[in-house]
Parts: structure tokens; sequence; C-alpha cells
């Protein structure tokens, strides 16, 4: 039986806390906007506009959605970071892939946002205590508390996630 491919490396499972785990997935979010670069190199706008899989988006819109999560992610661990346990704005991510920032703009764009973001986003990070990874937020439309422990895995995973989305089509397609 194929793997589903809308979860390429799986799906996320939350880990226990260990210092390693924290190092390794700021890491992961560290290096994400240069890997998601990569991912993208030399292809062309029919490749950005080409879906990863058959109803999913397309790469462009892909790229575009990490940028806007991620933006969402920061915003979500400074309000964990200075409040207690806040709700969180959800949005309606497939509304969003439609709009025309996203339909129109380059990905470098984004790539370009990400850079930036996932330094800022690494240097708050490496500041937060072992308490600090306790603090929660809360999520009304799961109607679930979650740590910013449990966050920081979600989107080191989300990262990763949306990149193998890309170079496994990039590697179907022979790209």
């Amino acid at each position: 039986m194929a793997a589903d491919p809308r979860y390429p490396i799986g799906q996320y499972t939350p880990e226990p806390f260990s210092e390693q785990k924290k190092e390794d997935w700021i890491a992961d979010i560290r290096h994400l906007p240069q890997l998601l670069e990569n991912a993208l190199l030399n292809l062309d706008e029919q490749q950005l506009h080409t879906p990863y899989r058959e109803g999913g988006w397309t790469v462009q819109q892909l790229v575009h959605h990490v940028a806007d999560s991620h933006i969402n992610a920061y915003c979500r661990f400074k309000l964990g970071i200075t409040e207690t346990n806040p709700a969180i704005k959800p949005y309606d991510e497939k509304l969003w892939a439609e709009l025309p920032d996203v339909q129109q703009l380059p990905v470098n764009i984004s790539i370009t946002l990400l850079h930036a973001l996932h330094a800022r986003w690494c240097y708050l990070l490496e500041q937060l205590t072992p308490t600090d990874w306790e603090r929660t937020v809360f999520h009304p439309e799961q109607k679930n508390t979650v740590t910013l422990w449990e966050l920081l895995g979600s989107y080191a995973w989300h990262g990763i996630h949306h990149t193998a989305h890309i170079t496994r089509l990039r590697e179907e397609r022979h790209w």
C-alpha cells in the first residue's frame, strides 16, 4: 500500500520534553527557510503551479502557506510567553491559499520573509526557560490547551512536512 501523499513524513506525534529534542526542533525551524529554498531550485512557473498531489495545493501555494502559518506561529509563541493561556486566533488556511498574494506573488517573497522570521523566532525560542515551555495557549476551534513545547514540535514538523511535499513531487516528476 502506498504512503499517504498528504503526509510524506507521517503525521506529527508529540514527544516528551528533552534538551536534545528541543535543540533538534529549533534547528529544524532555523534551517527550514534554506531547505525550502533548496527544494524550489530551478523550478519554472508551470512547475510552481503544479499541485503536489491530486486535489492538493500547488507548490506556490505550499510555500506561501508555510510563510502564513509560521507568521501565525511566531505570534502564538509571543502570546503564550506574555499572557496566561491566551486564546489563539484560528484562520482558514484554505481560504488564505486562494488570496491574490498567494496566487500572484513570486515564492521568493515568502522565502525572504521566512529567512527573517525564522531568525527572530529561533532567537526567541533559544531564550525560553524550561518553565516557559510549559506555558500554554488555547485553540478555540480544537477546544484544547497546547503547551509551547507541543507547538514547537508541531511547527518543526510542519515545515519539513511541506518541504517533503515539494521534494516528493520533484522525485515523482523527475524535475
